[in-house]
């Protein structure tokens, strides 16, 4: 159990350090992103209880509504919810950067916890792949996430409907395509390699938009 444990713990903390260290105005105060881990955590038992009611009573059993539906779009909106309701009004989150740095924990609090019920059915030996795949993914939609929480809260304001929307919209598609593959192409690792390299490509793109918006915020306060 310790070794199940420490292999979904650890990715989830390698990948939450990358993107903490990352930010190149302020860091965030840990308990804030530690708080959001455990919500993240805490999201994997109801989102469990609606899927398996769903799969009970044979709805969504299609590979295109269970990826679209049953696993991305409750997935997303859950951790959109959080963070909309738990950071995006909170003083702490004060620049842009702050979203991905609360988008990424709060998924990979949720990456962790799926994580360790995955090894616990079918053995510590896929942490690797699992580590490669479902936590990393987690994490970039995290990003991605946090990257228009952040420009709908520090953008125009006449823009801040359609950022929050994108903000869920964006991480859901790329979350259904992720699990689309997974389902329906028998070889699927020929579409998941250039497909997670974009995933990455794109999360770092937004990271350093993020922080270059930052920077630039910062520079026009301190012209006053």
């Amino acid at each position: 159990m310790i070794s199940i444990i420490f292999a979904s713990l650890a990715p989830s903390l390698a990948l939450l350090c990358f993107f903490y260290l990352k930010d190149n105005y302020n860091s965030e105060p840990l308990g804030m992103v530690f708080r959001s881990f455990i919500f993240g955590v805490l999201l994997v038992f109801p989102i469990l209880v609606i899927q398996y009611a769903f799969q009970e009573e044979g709805l969504l059993i299609s590979p295109l509504s269970q990826a679209f539906i049953s696993a991305a779009l409750f997935e997303e909106f859950f951790k959109w919810f959080i963070l909309f309701y738990t950071v995006y009004k909170h003083a702490v989150f004060n620049d842009p950067y702050d979203g991905i740095v609360y988008g990424v924990s709060v998924s990979l609090g949720f990456a962790t916890m799926e994580n360790v019920f995955f090894l616990l059915a079918y053995g510590v030996d896929l942490a690797f792949i699992r580590a490669l795949l479902p936590v990393s993914s987690h994490a970039l939609f995290g990003v991605i996430m946090g990257y228009y929480l952040g420009k709908a809260k520090f953008g125009e304001k006449r823009q801040q409907r359609k950022l929050l929307f994108f903000s869920l919209l964006i991480p859901w598609v790329l979350h259904g395509i992720y699990d689309y593959i997974l389902y329906v192409q028998r070889y699927w690792i020929y579409m998941m390699l250039p497909f997670m390299i974009f995933l990455w490509w794109l999360a770092l793109k937004k990271v350093k938009l993020a922080n270059k918006k930052t920077v630039n915020d910062e520079n026009v306060k301190n012209l006053y």
